[in-house]
């Protein structure tokens, strides 16, 4: 399992918890690209996708 390196200030959104745009469950936690996104559900995500490409 990928594990992503979430330790800066910049994944935490202090204006309050928006859906999971996997799960959609509220989270204060935003991606790199700044989705609402659990680290655990990102990650698995990244596992599921990578997984795939490396079958095609």
């Amino acid at each position: 399992m990928a594990l992503l390196n979430w330790r800066s200030a910049d994944h935490y959104d202090h204006s309050g918890d928006k859906p999971c745009v996997i799960c959609t469950r509220p989270t204060p936690l935003r991606s790199d690209r700044g989705k609402p996104v659990h680290k655990v559900c990102a990650e698995q995500w990244l596992d599921t996708h990578a997984s795939q490409e490396d079958d095609a």
